[in-house]
């Protein structure tokens, strides 16, 4: 039986690989990690989802501090926002999580950490060279490739002489711009659009789609994009972006609107959010037989590549690029490679929270999902206007939207309201526990409270049939019951 260096090498410490590291090595696995970055924690940790909740809470403050007549207290003259300050509390806030991915923890737990890039040299063997300047040879009986994703750069004329930035510079910046032209309209596009206008940018985003968040309903991305447009974003939707370049001081960048009109923007900075690319390149994979694409390494419901002992989690595989589905996947891979237990990764009630305000939280499928599978399916709905805590918070802007097939069993649900994303942990609780939805109609919540509206459009598709004409008539016969005491005196 061959001899190997390690049981387990994990490629990349971001939140899949760390989660497969963690494991492997407290279940007595010989593990090593390589993360070509010189700290660990990946993209989510120094340039996604920490710096970008960090930045959006500091823009909702300095907001409601501008907003304080509208929650009855006197108006206040608000200085202009110091974005060096932003970003210090930004940098401190990763500083202070950093010590959870570090190797001192890992080699704790038992795990050897290098710094460096490494490349399969064959199935079982990698080259790794080392940040020091160092390089050596490993090998291991199971690799796991979690090498996650990058900004993707489009393919537009001047782009390479203009300076942009990525969500690896938007969070670092000297000053706040004064003017930011986004190019993009999902998540990160339009979290940033609002949070760099709250803080006082003038802030253009250009969408291809004809729609922001175009994977979601337009109605209820609507609901977003009307709140930003109230706050002073403007949104030209429908576009073909045709080339920038670099005036000096400002970017501009040349388009044709939804009528096909030419135009041009011109910003002090340029932001391009236009999705992810999977991190593939320069790994080595064909030295070890791996099947991958432009799209990411391909994988089987047991995360395992075309190399059984090669496993791939997290954004590099190109499915569900969330850091809480990579740490589950992680957890697949453990299963997998590490217990040897059959598990299959399920992605149906994988949730999403995009962290605008309101928050637009989703899980399972929506109306355009279902459309699209030819499904049948009624929507229920509540609106926030409707919460006594959200009135009372002057939270009053969105709904919840509840699918339900033909049977009335649960498709999905899509919230866009305050908090949506710790209101679908309810949710998740419900449809991954296969809770009946009467059971959920039926549970006491706390009043008054946001998720008060979680019980109610639970409740809502029962009470047809609870109060239904043919229910009242049975009352009627049985009980004697008079009906409607005041109004219309025509039903049963």
């Amino acid at each position: 039986m061959p001899q190997y260096d390690y049981d387990i090498a994990v490629i990349g410490a971001g939140a899949a690989g760390l989660t497969v590291a963690a494991g492997a090595a407290q279940a007595g696995a010989r593990v090593l990690i390589v993360e070509k970055e010189s700290a660990m924690g990946g993209d989510c940790l120094h340039y996604g989802c920490v710096p970008s909740k960090t930045l959006i809470k500091s823009a909702k403050v300095y907001h409601q501090m501008r907003q304080a007549a509208r929650y009855g207290l006197p108006e206040v003259a608000v200085p202009e926002v110091d974005f060096r300050q932003v970003r210090d509390r930004i940098q401190r806030v990763i500083a202070a999580i950093q010590p959870h991915d570090s190797p001192e923890r890992f080699c704790k737990l038992g795990a050897e950490v290098e710094f460096g890039r490494a490349v399969f040299v064959d199935e079982h063997q990698a080259r790794i060279e080392t940040n020091a300047g160092d390089v050596r040879t490993v090998s291991a009986k199971t690799w796991v490739v979690a090498t996650g994703s990058t900004a993707a750069l489009p393919k537009l004329e001047g782009l390479d002489r203009t300076p942009c930035l990525t969500n690896r510079e938007i969070f670092f910046l000297d000053e706040l711009p004064s003017s930011l032209v986004i190019i993009g309209g999902g998540p990160i596009a339009v979290e940033m659009a609002q949070a760099f206008a709250r803080l006082g940018s003038k802030v253009d985003v250009i969408q291809r789609s004809p729609q922001i968040l175009s994977r979601e309903d337009a109605d209820m991305a609507g609901l977003v994009q009307g709140v930003m447009e109230q706050e002073g974003v403007t949104f030209h939707l429908g576009t073909e972006m045709l080339r920038v370049q670099d005036l000096g001081r400002e970017r501009e960048i040349f388009f044709k609107n939804g009528e096909g009109v030419e135009m041009s923007l011109r910003g002090t900075a340029l932001l391009v959010a236009l999705g992810r690319s999977v991190s593939v390149d320069g790994l080595g994979l064909e030295n070890a037989g791996v099947v991958f694409d432009r799209k990411g390494v391909q994988v089987d419901a047991r995360l395992r590549t075309s190399q059984k002992h090669i496993f791939a989690c997290g954004d590099v595989t190109g499915a569900y690029q969330f850091t809480h589905a990579a740490g589950y996947e992680g957890g697949v891979v453990v299963t997998n490679a590490v217990f040897h237990l059959p598990r299959k990764a399920d992605y149906t009630w994988m949730p999403a929270c995009t962290y605008t305000d309101p928050e637009f939280a989703s899980i399972g499928m929506n109306e355009k999902q279902a459309r699209q599978q030819g499904l049948e399916y009624t929507v229920w709905t509540e609106e926030f206007a409707e919460n006594d805590r959200g009135l009372a918070e002057e939270e009053r802007e969105g709904r919840i939207k509840l699918l339900l097939d033909r049977k009335n069993k649960p498709l999905g649900v899509q919230i866009v309201g305050p908090h949506a994303g710790e209101l679908l942990a309810e949710w998740v609780a419900v449809l991954g526990g296969k809770v009946k939805l009467s059971t959920l109609a039926g549970a006491v919540h706390p009043y008054p409270t946001l998720a008060e509206i979680n019980k109610r459009v639970a409740g809502k598709h029962l009470s047809e049939k609870i109060f239904s004409d043919g229910v009242k008539k049975t009352l009627k016969f049985f009980f004697g019951f008079k009906g409607r005491a005041c109004g219309d005196q025509s039903g049963p």
